[in-house]
């Protein structure tokens, strides 16, 4: 594995379980057991109630397009290499959103309502980031 130079994610207590599950290529999300709300990103409390009884659930992994935006120019020499890249908000059928990149596919065919899956990329030997791909053989209906 080549030295990764993009900043890299420092796990803490609320952001542990995330980190350990993408590690083992299954995307976590909090799930609030008081209200029933999903949340992304990882947090103490619940958004929605406050609670503090959280557990953690596996997303099914599939999202859509919400919003995009295609970066030309790198904000660091670290990114250099992967302009045109892809990053876009991802609504999950569970209900909440990430930021996140669209991978495996060209930048210019990114659509906001495609239909996205979930991919993992090892960065060091603790660390996998979750990315997207579009989903093989679907057009996008923004729909689960």
């Amino acid at each position: 594995m080549e030295t990764y130079e993009k900043p890299i994610p420092k796990p803490d207590r609320e952001t542990r379980p995330f980190w350990e599950g993408a590690k083992q290529q299954k995307l976590l999300i909090q799930h609030c057991l008081d209200c029933g709300a999903y949340q992304f990103y990882p947090q103490a409390h619940c958004r929605g109630c406050l609670s503090d009884r959280l557990d953690w659930v596996e997303s099914k992994g599939t999202g859509c397009v919400y919003s995009y935006s295609v970066v030309h120019r790198a904000p660091s020499t670290a990114f250099d290499k992967d302009a045109p890249y892809t990053v876009a908000l991802i609504d999950l059928p569970e209900g909440c959103r990430m930021l996140s990149n669209v991978v495996e596919v060209d930048p210019e065919e990114v659509r906001i309502g495609m239909e996205v899956e979930v991919v993992f990329g090892e960065i060091t030997p603790e660390i996998s980031l979750p990315k997207f791909r579009p989903v093989q053989g679907r057009t996008g209906s923004g729909r689960f």
